[in-house]
């Protein structure tokens, strides 16, 4: 089996004004890194956990900012499951949106669909269609289990296939893998990712226990901050930058709020709205 070589993001550059246009466009742009950096911290194991946190039909909405400039909003789901090349399949999906405000100056319209096995062991395929500003692209990672490779396509456009490790996910399945996990304070966490350019090893640890209130309501969370060695781009800019995920404590780890800290100003997401997902067996915290 070949032995999969990180490489670096490319770096697409960063805007020095942060004026409301840009600092719109930001928003979105730092949503994305996240996930793509929170997408390489699942919990490090041999074998999938069974899973308890999310179910098809959970939707999860949040409220986007950066600074304190409303700037849309994201929703992640879990669509029925199907059956995918004679597999069971997860079928997630991540859309943000920017407010009418923001359409304005910057119009942004995202959709990344996801296809997990439903024992969450690896993915099976990931599609990205990306519209932000002038910005276009029609993105297809397809996953060769047999070659141990993946491809990326974008309109059409093919590049050469990249060598991958057992157990790799694409950048939002492997946020659901991640739900799954044990969680304790100072523990580490990592996994290995590809979004069909580059395959990566990222870490992440577990800070403590806090307890955050959000729009969705009160919750009892773990803060779980994210190493920014791979992630690139903006981040590469900021000597302080930071990253930090609030995750609830009970069985369904619920993303409950994400903030960043960047050279143009502080983005955040915070959650407004779950439905489908089951309520913990004791302690419940959130009225939905």
């Amino acid at each position: 089996m070949k032995t999969a070589v990180p490489h670096r993001p490319i770096d697409r550059g960063w805007i020095k004004d942060s004026g409301c246009p840009y600092a719109a466009r930001w928003a979105f742009s730092v949503w994305t890194a996240v996930w793509l950096c929170l997408a390489c911290t699942a919990w490090s194991a041999d074998t999938p956990l069974p899973n308890q946190a999310f179910r098809p039909g959970e939707r999860l909405t949040f409220i986007l900012k950066w600074t304190i400039i409303p700037a849309g909003e994201a929703v992640l789901e879990v669509l029925p499951q199907e059956h995918m090349t004679g597999i069971d399949a997860y079928h997630f999906v991540l859309t943000a949106r920017s407010n009418a405000f923001v359409d304005a100056f910057y119009m942004v319209r995202d959709r990344i669909d996801a296809w997990a096995d439903s024992g969450m062991r690896q993915s099976l395929l990931y599609r990205k269609k990306q519209h932000e500003g002038s910005t276009r692209r029609d993105i297809t990672v397809s996953f060769d289990w047999e070659d141990m490779t993946v491809q990326y396509t974008n309109h059409g456009e093919v590049r050469e296939p990249i060598p991958i490790t057992v157990g790799t996910f694409d950048p939002l399945s492997i946020f659901y893998w991640s739900r799954t996990a044990n969680l304790v304070v100072g523990g580490r966490m990592q996994r290995s990712v590809t979004d069909g350019k580059k395959h990566v090893m990222g870490v992440a640890e577990v800070i403590r226990r806090e307890t955050v209130t959000v729009p969705a309501g009160t919750f009892d969370t773990f803060l779980i901050e994210p190493d920014l060695a791979h992630v690139g781009g903006v981040f590469d800019k900021s000597p302080d930058a930071k990253i930090q995920l609030w995750v609830s404590a009970d069985h369904r780890r619920l993303p409950v709020k994400l903030k960043s800290k960047v050279i143009v100003g502080s983005f955040s997401g915070e959650l407004e709205s779950v439905v489908g997902s089951d309520r913990p067996p004791s302690g419940t915290q959130l009225e939905d």
